[in-house]
């Protein structure tokens, strides 16, 4: 068992991530900003420990992440809304739990991003999509030259359905939607492979397995 702190702890990907997990025998550490949210977190199994990612600094962090064997950045500021909180959240929130993994001594780190984020916007690119984009990809970047043994998962279109199991994942798919589940169900997978360290693939609905469609690719 094996304890895996989630950073956005409260997000919906993340409520999935901890319900699998869970039975997958490990102990999700929901780490949040509001102590309203620990109740129903508790209730599907989680550690909740506090943290705000804009206010707090990665001594905070570290501290967060004390006693866990790995990392989920599975925070957002969303596509919509400011664009301030895509630099704080998406990217400096990355930023912050990248180097509080370090200091607390956690190796493997996984990070939610977004599919497509490395190609050039055009120029008449809403303001605040731009600035979700860029600073997931900058996030990204951040992660793979970060020493740490990373796995980045870029999910296309997000959507509430009930998940199905399957996908479609590889370095580039054609886009489309995605469960927030099967994101969940592909992380927890990850996480359970070493073979997955150092991979970077987007995820669409499929037709395949998850463990199958990610057995594929290591």
């Amino acid at each position: 068992m094996t304890r895996i702190a989630i950073v956005g702890g409260h997000g919906q990907v993340a409520q999935h991530l901890i319900t699998t997990l869970v039975g997958r025998g490990h102990t999700p550490v929901a780490l949040v900003r509001k102590e309203e949210q620990r109740g129903a977190l508790e209730e599907k199994g989680a550690e909740v420990r506090m943290l705000d990612i804009e206010a707090q600094d990665a001594d905070a962090f570290a501290q967060a992440f004390e006693g866990c064997g790995a990392v989920v950045f599975a925070a957002g500021g969303g596509p919509d809304g400011k664009i301030e909180r895509k630099r704080t959240v998406d990217l400096e929130g990355s930023l912050k739990s990248i180097e509080g993994a370090r200091r607390a001594g956690v190796q493997r780190f996984l990070q939610v991003s977004a599919i497509g984020v490395d190609q050039p916007l055009p120029d008449d690119t809403a303001a605040v999509w731009r600035a979700y984009v860029e600073a997931k990809r900058d996030a990204d970047a951040a992660l793979r030259d970060s020493g740490l043994a990373w796995t980045i998962i870029r999910p296309g279109a997000l959507v509430d359905d009930a998940g199905t199991g399957l996908v479609t994942i590889g370095e580039t798919v054609e886009r489309g939607e995605v469960t927030r589940s099967d994101v969940a169900a592909v992380l927890a997978v990850c996480l359970d492979d070493e073979r997955t360290v150092g991979r970077q693939w987007e995820v669409v609905g499929g037709e395949t397995p998850i463990p199958d469609a990610v057995a594929a690719l290591v």
